[in-house]
């Protein structure tokens, strides 16, 4: 079989999980049922966008081969995408106005998903530590943030909803960090 054909063949179903992904996430009842909550919002949705960006990477990646000098660059651009989405301010926005909803919708797999997942077979072990230790301090300073606030920070979410979301933020962080610790004990940290 042609090898052209053998990397189309095999990265049909990884698009094609990325793009189901998205449309699923994007059905009215299932984008109520996570924005209902914070937790829903911020740990479940959110990065089942930027996963089905990853995925859809795939199917790009094999063919764009030759991206490895722009690594660090989808590294930044993930790293400032996720940034502007963490803000309470745009999750808000999100929730209240169709077009920066639709936008959630188009850029964090696009501008988080996507290009992680096209940058992280270049990356050397150093800079992916980098990359999980950075997203595991952004939860631990999220989650802190979320409890340490007086006031609400989101307007759509109640006082209770932002605690809530401040312990899970802190118990996904620790989560992330023991199975790396695992990981780099007993395992391959080249993942």
């Amino acid at each position: 079989m042609d090898l052209a054909l053998e990397i189309k063949v095999a990265t049909r179903p990884w698009a094609a999980a990325g793009f189901l992904l998205v449309a699923g996430l994007a059905l009215p009842q299932t984008r109520n049922l996570l924005e209902q909550s914070l937790v829903g919002h911020m740990l479940i949705q959110l990065p089942l966008l930027c996963a089905a960006g990853w995925w859809g990477s795939v199917a790009l990646g094999k063919r764009l081969a030759g991206l490895s000098d722009f690594a660090p660059a989808f590294v930044l651009t993930a790293l400032f995408a996720t940034i502007f989405w963490m803000l309470p301010r745009w999750l808000d926005a999100a929730l209240t106005e169709p077009l920066v909803e639709a936008l959630k919708f188009v850029t964090v797999p696009l501008f988080v998903g996507a290009p992680l997942g096209l940058a992280w077979a270049q990356l050397g072990t150093v800079v992916r530590g980098f990359i999980w230790a950075n997203a595991i301090s952004m939860l631990m300073i999220l989650g802190w943030l979320y409890l340490a606030a007086p006031a609400r920070v989101c307007n759509n979410y109640l006082l209770e909803q932002q605690e809530t979301f401040g312990w899970a933020a802190l118990a996904a962080a620790l989560g992330i960090s023991l199975y790396w610790t695992l990981l780099a004990l007993f395992g391959s940290w080249n993942r």
